[in-house]
């Protein structure tokens, strides 16, 4: 490029520039340029620093409106964890019982519910997640009689993210079979998982089942 180029590209830039902040460079063939360098370009380190930190601090109130928790919360743990708080039948006979988990007892498979034959019930659950969001929390609830399966339900209770307050959720109503060989005590074990296969509780309980009045 030749000097009167230069010169004449110089001229072009200085008529294009309303930026008053100019800095003097010099160039091949001892030419110097006046270039224009818009002013914001020229930021200190404590103004970098203060866009830094508000960049992420947005990130961090962007989490936490995503996990529904405050960051603290995580722990810095990655993988979620369900924290079950107690367990409930709902029935039309008694109305609603809770026992706390896990389960204070002697017995290592305690009698937590009894039940007429023919009545209808559903479970209730008290839960917290914790870290992280679970994705695909299902549950399976075997029932066997005399060491015979009688009786298996499987069930989606969904996707739940991390908040101060527990989580309640109530199974699909169920019926008690009927008869004289309905009756009895049922061995019982429910199991909750999610889309990873990571087991958060399994409980074994015992379901009574009494002549209906």
């Amino acid at each position: 490029m030749t000097r009167l180029k230069i010169l004449q590209w110089s001229a072009v830039m200085m008529r294009r520039s309303s930026i008053k902040t100019m800095m003097r460079v010099t160039m091949l063939m001892g030419a110097k340029l006046l270039i224009s360098f818009p002013a914001h370009l020229f930021l200190s380190r404590t103004r970098l620093k203060k866009i830094r930190f508000q960049e992420d601090e947005s990130l961090r109130k962007w989490k936490e409106k995503l996990l529904g928790c405050l960051e603290s919360d995580l722990n810095g743990r990655v993988e979620p964890e369900v924290k079950f708080h107690s367990i409930g039948i709902l029935s039309s006979d008694f109305g609603e019982i809770n026992t706390p988990l896990p389960v204070c007892g002697d017995q290592s498979k305690p009698v937590l519910f009894t039940l007429k034959e023919g009545s209808e019930y559903r479970l209730k659950l008290t839960f917290s997640v914790l870290h992280n969001i679970v994705s695909g929390l299902a549950y399976t609830n075997t029932v066997w009689k005399g060491g015979v399966e009688v009786d298996r339900k499987n069930g989606m209770l969904g996707t739940f993210a991390p908040q101060r307050e527990p989580y309640i959720h109530t199974l699909e109503e169920e019926t008690t079979p009927s008869g004289v060989l309905a009756r009895g005590n049922y061995t019982a074990k429910l199991r909750f998982e999610d889309d990873d296969r990571r087991c958060h509780m399994e409980l074994d309980y015992v379901l009574e089942i009494r002549k209906s009045r």
